[in-house]
């Protein structure tokens, strides 16, 4: 595919939380809980009008949803902050300061003083219908295999509530993520080839890794935005893989030129969306779709509109897997219906021939023109059909500026309108905090080590592998590693298996190890220097310690793990040979490898293995001799 020639642009946001001890302007805890709620707040929320007088469409698209929203708070996560029925307090100068240091890593110039607006958002993720933001810095750069990309901006902004789930009618948000420190970090749209937007995610989230930032599932979120000559730009909200950024691009290109050919084709057929939604139950009395007869028993109606023009076209295939018509569901689905029924794919679904028959001829359908269908309560099925209505009116001469939500497949679907610059409007409860130049400069002179020159360090220093050393950087223990390398004369393999492998394979075997610090580590690693354990008895020895909460000493003695003595060792091992010297007058040297096996099964890593390896060879010899 050649993007040049398609005029592809793309621009890249990330959401990174902060690792501080407080919300952004509450004094809340920032963790996450997935305890019974302690409290529940229920909110219905409008757009409102900007200092200009206008109101932002994706606001307003939002609103006509109509939808009712639960907060559950808690007494130690959340606080009145939270539920907007106290002011917010100062800003948490602890995220300011871990922004600067971002800002800084990304060549970003740092504004005078931090103003906090406030943004408007009425999907219910905010319980004040705003998010409170403010602007870093700008006019930033990264270096790429593909050329220099502009950071446009930084923004120090609180995070959102986090949906639960949906029932009728209404949203159950959790309070607990609202407010915790984020930083939007948004490039300007010089990304133009799919591998491009990929490495500058991946050097922005190395950027991140280097500085105080939350880690984990839903820490970071990026959003793509997307855009080729002739189309929209396009906004794809949730894109996590980074593996998977370039073939989601590849699909939205395809989208919009598929969305393209379609725009022509209709205008060829002057096609034409009929404003009539037209009520068409009584062809459905006795259907036997389960979705119709299911809506009509509930007191609910099939409604109808006619699309001329449209024939062959909704079915036509946009994205892989996915077709335009699937395009209009989403549209449809916004307004709470299960999805729409069309002419280019009936008869289906339940819908018989015959029926199909009677409906176009109730519809008085034409040649060349379509219908479409959607089957629920009155007023949601009337408002799915006109967000159809309206899509495919767009549909005849332009692809429409979207927000869209990334699939696991590579595609994307639906959300809502692309916002404006209307939803922005200053925070008249905070006052501005001045950013000094010579703090802006200290900052400069003493920037973290990036996690890819870390890990090179690190492999020099210390002579790990490759592996072993991402991992140790990859999984946040690094320093963990250094401090303890530092205080124990051990192999630092040992050290760093541990940290890095270890503890993980433990805490996948279901153990608690937030109890397995470095001060135990220590007193494990004494062991190991003293000559008092084996290497190989070390995981043992921390899982007793986080099961039975022995030191390590204990754990060691009481698991019977301390390292025995090279005269008793040397005994087990002439017990081993005398009980095998017909295995080895009949394999002689061969009989290596089992004597070892069966020396340290026996011996249960009590004692070390160059040691067994050392006796078992030389007894060897002199038997072979």
């Amino acid at each position: 595919m050649d993007y040049e020639k398609l005029g592809l642009k793309m621009g890249l946001e990330v959401h990174q939380q902060l690792n501080t001890d407080k919300k952004l302007f509450s004094p809340c805890e920032c963790e996450l809980t997935d305890k019974k709620p302690d409290n529940k707040l229920i909110r219905n929320l409008r757009p409102t009008q900007s200092e200009l007088g206008q109101i932002d469409r994706a606001a307003f698209e939002e609103s006509r949803r109509k939808l009712q929203f639960i907060y559950e708070s808690y007494d130690h996560h959340t606080c009145l902050v939270e539920a907007d029925e106290e002011p917010p307090h100062p800003l948490n100068l602890e995220a300011l300061e871990i922004s600067l240091i971002i800002a800084s890593l990304l060549n970003m110039n740092v504004v005078d003083e931090f103003h906090t607006m406030r943004k408007q958002v009425i999907d219910g993720s905010n319980t004040g219908g705003f998010q409170r933001t403010g602007l870093v810095a700008t006019d930033g750069y990264l270096e790429t295999d593909y050329g220099r990309v502009i950071m446009e901006n930084l923004c120090l902004e609180e995070d959102a509530a986090r949906i639960i789930g949906m029932k009728k009618g209404k949203a159950i948000f959790r309070l607990d993520r609202l407010g915790i420190p984020l930083v939007e970090i948004t490039t300007d749209p010089s990304i133009k080839h799919p591998q491009q937007v990929k490495e500058v995610a991946y050097q922005i989230g190395q950027i991140l890794r280097s500085t105080k930032v939350k880690r984990g599932l839903g820490t970071i979120r990026q959003d793509l935005n997307i855009s080729i000559s002739k189309g929209a730009r396009v906004e794809i909200k949730g894109v996590q893989d980074l593996d998977l950024m370039p073939k989601m691009v590849e699909n939205e290109v395809k989208r919009q030129i598929n969305l393209l050919e379609i725009k022509e084709e209709l205008e060829k057929r002057d096609a034409k969306v009929y404003d009539e939604i037209i009520d068409v139950s009584e062809v459905f009395g006795d259907s036997t779709s389960k979705i119709i007869s299911g809506a009509l028993r509930e007191k609910g109606v099939v409604l109808a509109i006619k699309l001329g023009g449209f024939v062959g076209l909704i079915g036509r295939e946009i994205q892989p897997g996915r077709r335009f018509g699937t395009e209009l569901a989403g549209y449809a689905r916004k307004m709470g219906v299960s999805g729409i029924f069309h002419s280019d794919e009936l008869p289906a679904y339940g819908i018989t021939p015959e029926e199909v028959e009677v409906l176009s001829k109730f519809l008085k359908i034409k040649e060349g023109e379509a219908f479409i269908l959607v089957a629920d309560h009155q007023e949601k099925a009337r408002n799915a059909l006109l967000e159809v209505q309206r899509r495919a009116k767009t549909a005849t001469y332009q692809v429409p500026e979207e927000t869209r939500k990334a699939m696991e497949d590579g595609n994307t679907e639906y959300l809502r309108p692309l916002p404006t610059a209307s939803r922005m409007y200053v925070e008249t409860d905070i006052p501005t905090t001045p950013i000094s130049r010579k703090h802006l400069e200290e900052i400069k002179s003493h920037l973290p080590e990036l996690p890819d020159e870390k890990k090179n360090r690190i492999i020099a220093e210390y002579g790990l592998s490759e592996d072993l050393a991402l991992q140790l950087v990859k999984n946040d223990k690094s320093d963990e590693f250094e401090e303890l390398r530092a205080g124990y004369k051990i192999d630092p393999v040992i050290i760093a298996s541990t940290l890095a492998y270890t503890i993980k394979e433990l805490k996948r075997e279901g153990i608690e190890v937030n109890t397995l610090d470095l001060k135990v580590l220590g007193d494990t690693f004494s062991l190991l220097e003293e000559d008092r354990i084996p290497a190989a008895s070390i995981p043992a020895i921390l899982r007793s310690i986080a099961l039975n909460r022995y030191s390590a000493r204990e754990a060691a003695f009481k698991e019977g793990l301390e390292k025995l003595s090279p005269e008793d060792v040397e005994k087990i091992i002439d017990n081993i040979i005398t009980s095998n010297t017909s295995l080895i007058k009949e394999r002689g040297m061969t009989a290596m490898g089992s004597l070892m096996g069966m020396a340290m099964g026996k011996l249960k890593g009590k004692a070390d293995g160059k040691l067994v390896n050392k006796l078992i060879k030389d007894k060897l010899i002199k038997l072979v001799d």
